[in-house]
């Protein structure tokens, strides 16, 4: 692939070059995007068999879409899978053979930097005004989920929201507990949702669960997609890999803040009211110390 296209998920690409299929290449597109990235795995024979298309098609689409040929699409396919399975030992033998000699903080500096520019670029600064637009109208309830890391995102995001606006909600880290959120959401609603690679199955569950009752889910996610954005309304993809056995929180943590501040300007005199309350409330209760 080209340089433009080479950091893009083989998603990525395919939508950038959508418009310009033919009928046929977009049914084909169309049912790659359904199970991806699974549905791309077969042979050629399979895959086009399962879009209803000829191997023609699929041979003309892959070079199309700028790969050498469908041998070259899969590997790319197998790459990506790979990378979203990978436990933290695994991330850390892949990276550490050819790490850089650069001390820590300049390899984490480059790549945050890295992942600054690819995450906004693939951003649409409309959808994320609409985002916000849906979590700032006071007539929806917000509920807010994340996984085992990304939990501490989603708390992060109601404490500031809480503040904000009244009507939000934190479902528990139980999964056993969310078909009772579930019970009390509204068509309208909004549910935000973190999930990134290893991704886990219970937020699929619930995502379906509250998609079938007219919420709009709302996820941040890795570049490479979780399954939850098949039934999401809008979906947010950060750049997460840095030198390290674990992902980056940095740049969802950005998006999470950009959302804050987009959030309360669009309620602010609402907002000022509440902080000045909460802040009389602190106050009355010495939480924090006055200064001298």
């Amino acid at each position: 692939m080209n340089g433009n296209t080479a950091s893009m998920t083989v998603s990525d690409v395919i939508n950038a070059h959508f418009a310009a299929l033919t009928r046929a290449e977009k049914q084909l597109a169309e049912t790659l995007l359904d199970n991806y990235p699974v549905s791309g795995l077969g042979s050629i024979t399979t895959v086009a068999e399962n879009a209803g298309v000829s191997t023609p098609t699929v041979a003309r689409m892959v070079q199309k879409l700028g790969f050498r040929g469908f041998p070259d699409f899969q590997a790319r396919l197998h790459q990506e899978l790979e990378a979203t399975i990978s436990n933290p030992i695994a991330k850390h033998d892949r990276w550490a053979a050819s790490a850089p000699g650069t001390h820590t903080l300049n390899r984490f500096a480059d790549a945050v930097m890295g992942n600054m520019r690819q995450t906004l670029s693939q951003i649409e600064p409309a959808e994320f005004d609409t985002a916000a637009a849906l979590v700032a109208d006071l007539k929806r309830r917000v509920y807010l989920v994340g996984g085992r890391i990304t939990r501490s995102l989603a708390d992060y995001l109601f404490t500031h929201l809480q503040v904000i606006r009244t009507g939000v909600t934190q479902i528990a880290a139980n999964p056993s507990s969310w078909p009772h959120y579930v019970l009390d959401m509204r068509s309208g609603d909004v549910l935000i949702l973190f999930d990134i690679r290893r991704y886990e199955q219970e937020m699929e569950t619930l995502a379906h669960s509250a998609r079938d009752r007219g919420v709009e889910i709302i996820l941040f996610t890795d570049q490479w997609g979780s399954p939850v954005a098949k039934s999401s309304s809008k979906v947010f993809r950060a750049r997460i890999e840095v030198p390290s056995a674990w992902d980056s929180s940095v740049m969802l943590l950005f998006l999470v803040e950009a959302l804050i501040e987009a959030v309360q300007s669009s309620n602010w005199d609402q907002t000022r009211d509440r902080m000045r309350t909460l802040e009389g409330l602190f106050d009355s209760t010495r939480i924090f110390r006055k200064p001298v």
